[in-house]
Formats: C-alpha cells, sequence, structure tokens
C-alpha cells in the first residue's frame, strides 16, 4: 500500500457550508432585538416623537377647518403641520432627527459586542460563510427598524382616520408609502455607519459614544447644517454654495426629500414657504400640487445619492470584517 493511500484516511472532510446562512444569523438577531429592553426604550422614544407631534399636528388642523377642507391632501399635514412657535414638533422632522438612533443603536455593538463577549469566534466556526454573519446582523437590524417605522405610520394613519375623520386618497397613500421607503433607505444609512463603527472599533461604549456624536452633528439640524451653512455664508457669501455645503449631509437630503414627498405643493428642493405661508397659498390656488411623478422627478437625486451612500458604508464595514483577524 503506497503512503499517499496510508495517509488518505487520515483526510478530514471539511463540514458542508450552509447556504442562506445569514438567514439563520438574522433570525437570532431579530429575536435578540424583539426580546431586548432596548428595543422597548426605542420604541418608545420614536412613538413620543411622532405623537406628540401628531397632536399639535391635528390641533393645526382643527383650528383651520375652513381653509383645510379646500386643500388637497390634507391628509399630508398629519405629517408635517407644526404649532406656529414651534416649528420643530412636526411629525417629518422628529422622525429625521430620532430614527437616526435606532440605527445606531441596534448597530454600535454587532460585531464588538460579538468579540468581547468572546462569542464571535464560536459564531464563525459554525458552518456558515463568514459573510453571513454581518450580512445576517445587518438585515436583522434593518428589519426590526422597518418594523417600528411601520407601525408609527399605521398610527399617525389611524389617528387621522378616526380622530379627524381625514379619509386619504390614492396620491396620498403613495405618497406616504414612497416617505416611509426612503425613511427606510435613510437609517439603513446609519445603521450601515453604525455597523462599520462596530467594525472598527474594538469597545461598544467607544464606537456608542462616536455614533451619537455623529447624530448629533448631522441628524440634528441646529447642530451640522447650521455649521456647514455658517462656513458657507462666512466663506463665499453665495446662498448657492451655502446650500450645497448643507447637502452634504444626508439630514438635509432626507429633510428635502420629505418635504417634497409630503407636500404636492412644493415645486423645487432649493427653498421652500413656511408651512403657515403654504396653507395659504394653496387655500388661494386649491388644485394647485405636483403629481407623483413629476415629485419623484424632483428628488431623485436625493434618494440616488442616499441609497449611494448606504451602500458605500456597509462595503466598508463588509471588507473591513472580512479581512479582520478573529482569534478563539
Amino acid at each position: 500500500m503506497s503512503a499517499a493511500t496510508q495517509a488518505a484516511p487520515q483526510r478530514r472532510t471539511a463540514a458542508p457550508r450552509r447556504s442562506g446562512g445569514w438567514r439563520i444569523v438574522a433570525a437570532k438577531e431579530f429575536a435578540d432585538h424583539i426580546l431586548s429592553a432596548r428595543f422597548y426604550v426605542l420604541v418608545l422614544i420614536l412613538g413620543a416623537a411622532a405623537l406628540i407631534p401628531l397632536y399639535f399636528a391635528a390641533e393645526g388642523i382643527r383650528s383651520v377647518a375652513p381653509v383645510a377642507s379646500e386643500v388637497p391632501a390634507v391628509f399630508l399635514y398629519l405629517f408635517r403641520v407644526s404649532p406656529p412657535d414651534f416649528g420643530i414638533l412636526r411629525v417629518d422632522l422628529w422622525v429625521s432627527i430620532t430614527a437616526p438612533l435606532l440605527g445606531v443603536a441596534f448597530a454600535f455593538d454587532s460585531i464588538n459586542g460579538e468579540r468581547h463577549e468572546g462569542t464571535l469566534p464560536r459564531l464563525l466556526s459554525q458552518p456558515i460563510h463568514r459573510d453571513d454573519v454581518i450580512n445576517g446582523k445587518f438585515a436583522a437590524g434593518l428589519g426590526v427598524i422597518t418594523l417600528v417605522l411601520l407601525a408609527v405610520v399605521l398610527v399617525i394613519t389611524g389617528f387621522g382616520l378616526l380622530r379627524l375623520g381625514v379619509v386619504p386618497g390614492e396620491s396620498e397613500l403613495v405618497r406616504v408609502a414612497l416617505w416611509f421607503l426612503v425613511t427606510v433607505l435613510y437609517v439603513a444609512l446609519w445603521l450601515a455607519i453604525g455597523l462599520l463603527l462596530s467594525v472598527v472599533v474594538r469597545g461598544a461604549a467607544t464606537s456608542a459614544l462616536i455614533g451619537v456624536g455623529l447624530w448629533l452633528f448631522v441628524a440634528v439640524p441646529y447642530f451640522g447644517p447650521a455649521l456647514f451653512g455658517l462656513v458657507g455664508g462666512v466663506v463665499t457669501g453665495d446662498p448657492a454654495t451655502q446650500q450645497l455645503l448643507q447637502r452634504l449631509l444626508p439630514s438635509t437630503l432626507y429633510f428635502e426629500v420629505s418635504s417634497v414627498l409630503l407636500d404636492p405643493r412644493v415645486a423645487t428642493t432649493a427653498s421652500s414657504l413656511s408651512l403657515s405661508q403654504q396653507i395659504q397659498n394653496v387655500a388661494r390656488i386649491p388644485n394647485a400640487g405636483l403629481s407623483v411623478d413629476q415629485s419623484l422627478l424632483l428628488i431623485w437625486p436625493h434618494i440616488v445619492t442616499l441609497f449611494g451612500a448606504t451602500v458605500g458604508c456597509f462595503a466598508l464595514a463588509y471588507t473591513r470584517f472580512m479581512r479582520q483577524e478573529v482569534r478563539a
């Protein structure tokens, strides 16, 4: 018997790798997210952030009922009407500020938390591909966020139907559905950012602090957008350059997309009137407004940019994770 034949029985066959392993990881992570205290705390935060502006929006619509009865797409005002002295109390603005916290919260410790607990080597030793881990974690976080945002939209819709008796039309439902999808995309960007921080930064607490700092600088309108606008105004003094610098921030892109989708009368993303001016102008021209197709033509560059940024951040996290050394 030859030496090769004698050595053959000693060779071990590698365990077959499971196809669709990312679904297994995603299902486990999704269940852990749903049962975690973090999920319920963030649901309460986002729910309060939506319901408080919704109350003021309902009162605002009631106070201008004679005018609102002639305004097209009055259902959409539930998402964008605010009190005269508190412009920040708008559903779309509050969601744009608080929803990114969901992305950061569900991803900042997804990889470094496993590494810190010593479970990452054990997870990678399972018969799944290495990329199934990061793909599954991203899919689970996005699934939970989508579920929470869908619940918020359904609550707002039900509130409008039951309390105000506002029945949305077909175009209004399409606009709300598109706004919901864009919101999921915007939060997916923050989920990818949190995942990237979790891969690059070893400590979960450090990645959380960096994520919250980025959120304060980018998502909160009184920090990043104001600073970029100030820099543009000081350097050039040109309003066009100021707006260009502000559009480097994803929060600015998302807010402009929300303004166009939730207000058929907005025909430009360069500037918009105040809400009181919008109601007065629409009352004078009750049939004014863009169709859904026209609004999409106006904002498709913003959507493509948000999508590209999301793919880019996830690609960076994916590449870095695949090249990292994991020791038992």
